[in-house]
């Protein structure tokens, strides 16, 4: 229903890249170039400080930025009204996950989901949970899955449930026949980590500095990006790592890996994120009670 002039301008706005816009939008370079320099013909002002490596906003782009995202905003709300007095949950459902979460959680409930809302069409974008974060508040996502907590101060963050974190290690490794590992233990041995942004980082940090630890204190081997890459790692013997119990119960299960909890125990939460002040549609609503219901009741797994 947006003028699509404004749908262009406010997509190039947002990523300052004609290039990524043309890609989101499924429209050549030229086509996106027209329709802005058309929104500037209409205002009679520039948009965008063009220069040969980079553009930005001019003061009025700033200002029709503001406006853009009020109007497109609107005109979903009402498409999204209108649509449900036919009493239907459908549309579209812009989701945001951590690596873990999306890889090893919600496949099972998106499934669940879509099988009652066959209507659905749900979009997941997989990220750190600072990533997601960042996309929640930009109002890219209607909701994130994170581990861990945040204080975001425009967001809402709700938590569903635990996920526990446990050492992983190789069958034979000198601590396999632990029955509890402390953090003190973790130094010394050749240590895989996870990267800077990401909630299981974050989370074994700050369990580290409760313990008056410090990552610096660890024999850090290797900073990967992915659950799958660590393990592969740990099994290859390159090292141990803490990594959430959901995510190597197939290798548990095939004597692959050994998981031994630590001491104390490494219990994190898992949220839900959004945007209070956001347009709260059927379809949002539905899934945020349906997700805290379906983590809620996720049987607890142990090591």
């Amino acid at each position: 229903m947006a003028d699509r002039r404004l749908q262009v301008f406010y997509t190039v706005a947002k990523q300052l890249s004609f290039t990524k816009a043309s890609e989101l939008l499924f429209m050549t370079q030229p086509a996106v170039t027209f329709q802005v320099k058309q929104l500037e013909e209409h205002f009679n002002t520039r948009l965008f400080e063009r220069n040969h490596s980079k553009i930005s906003l001019t003061p009025a782009g700033e200002l029709a930025l503001e406006y853009a995202e009020r109007i497109l905003n609107l005109s979903t709300e009402m498409e999204t009204r209108l649509s449900e007095m036919t009493g239907q949950v459908s549309g579209t459902l812009l989701l945001g996950a951590s690596t873990t979460i999306a890889d090893y959680l919600l496949p099972r409930i998106l499934g669940e989901f879509k099988t009652l809302y066959p209507k659905v069409h749900a979009k997941l974008m997989v990220a750190n949970s600072e990533n997601i974060v960042a996309k929640v508040a930009e109002h890219a996502l209607d909701v994130g899955l994170i581990e861990g907590s945040s204080h975001h101060p425009q967001l809402h963050f709700e938590v569903c449930c635990n996920d526990e974190l446990v050492m992983i290690c190789p069958v034979g490794h000198p601590l396999a026949e632990q029955t509890a590992i402390t953090p003190e233990q973790l130094v010394g041995q050749p240590y895989i980590t996870r990267e800077a942004g990401s909630g299981t980082r974050e989370v074994v940090d700050e369990y580290l500095r409760n313990a008056g630890l410090t990552t610096d204190d660890l024999n850090i081997v290797m900073e990967l990006g992915s659950p799958e890459a660590i393990k592969g790692a740990v099994e290859a013997g390159m090292g141990i790592a803490v990594m959430s119990l959901a995510t190597v119960t197939k290798e548990l299960k095939i004597d692959d890996l050994v998981a031994i909890p630590l001491q104390p125990r490494l219990i994190r939460p898992l949220s839900l994120v959004y945007a209070p002040g956001k347009f709260r549609s059927r379809l949002l609503q539905t899934f945020l009670d349906f997700m805290a219901e379906s983590m809620a009741r996720a049987p607890a797994q142990k090591p």
